[in-house]
């Protein structure tokens, strides 16, 4: 392996690590306030900071996106994705969340078929079917303990997907920056909408009251740790690629087991952990099934 895929590889791994570092900082906001104000006011802050590195690196003329529709609906999916996984993991524990999260690899590789015109190879078909028996046996003692809210993780990885699906379609239309500030500013207007809605719902834990300053500090370093993951993740991919770079996202149940575990006692039962081992075997049966051009690890 050449040093620039295991520099790469190691930078991946950083990235995804502390992505779910940041998810423990959200769920550390359970029930100090509404889930749907703290994805707000994470991505608000997030878009600023993120336009203003734009705007001195690139100028007033990056802020025009060659196609704002799709832009737009990148962002929706953004958002979407976000208020799902935000409330999920403030009343499920944060490995049954993300274990239920991982099966998005499998709904792209589905919906590519019918959004994008990309052949659904067979093994995509076995990928599914294998995810649906992970899925169930995830969701098997959470739908009895918790009800719909169960699936809220599932609707998140859906919504990732179609973002997942909406990047591939928008490839080349700006810089990494200037993609990411498409997406987190196309998102704010569906995130402040359900923050008011959710506010004027009548239901109390959705309700927005100021907050304790420690809560708009966590959600700066949410927004800091998200844009530095993504960015780490950015550039292993462009030192290994992204089909070498694809397996070291798994990392991210490791460090949200031992989290959970760590930071808020919540210890994975036998059904949840073999759950999940189903749902990222799935996973790499796309990844080892996807065919792999001569320069794929040199990107």
């Amino acid at each position: 392996m050449h040093q620039s895929e295991r520099s790469g590889i190691l930078l991946a791994l950083c990235g995804f690590a502390l992505l779910s570092v940041g998810d423990a900082v959200i769920k550390t906001m359970a029930g100090e306030w509404s889930p749907l104000a703290v994805a707000s006011v994470r991505f608000a802050i997030g878009a600023t900071g993120l336009s203003a590195l734009l705007a001195l690196s690139e100028g007033p003329k990056a802020f025009r996106p060659a196609n704002p529709r799709l832009q737009f609906a990148r962002g929706v999916c953004l958002a979407a994705a976000s208020l799902m996984f935000f409330s999920a993991i403030f009343v499920m524990p944060l490995a049954t969340a993300m274990a239920l999260a991982f099966v998005s690899p499998v709904i792209v590789a589905v919906l590519s078929g019918p959004l994008l015109g990309e052949k659904v190879r067979p093994a995509v078909w076995v990928a599914s079917a294998v995810a649906l028996i992970g899925v169930a046996l995830v969701l098997r003692p959470n739908l009895s303990a918790l009800g719909l809210v169960a699936l809220l993780p599932l609707a998140s990885a859906f919504f990732f997907a179609l973002m997942v699906i909406a990047n591939r379609a928008s490839a080349g239309q700006g810089s990494a920056l200037s993609m990411q500030v498409f997406m987190q500013v196309g998102a704010m207007p569906v995130l402040l909408l359900a923050a008011f809605g959710g506010h004027f719902s009548g239901v109390e834990a959705l309700e927005v009251t100021m907050p304790d300053w420690t809560v708009i500090a966590r959600c700066a370093v949410v927004a800091v740790t998200a844009s530095s993951a993504h960015w780490l993740a950015y550039m292993g991919t462009q030192r290994a690629g992204a089909s070498t770079i694809a397996p070291t996202t798994y990392v991210q149940m490791l460090v949200a087991t031992s989290l959970g575990w760590w930071w808020f006692g919540d210890v994975p039962d036998l059904m949840t952990l073999v759950g999940a081992a189903v749902i990222i075997g799935a996973g790499l049966i796309l990844w080892w099934s996807t065919p792999r051009g001569p320069s794929a690890n040199s990107r």
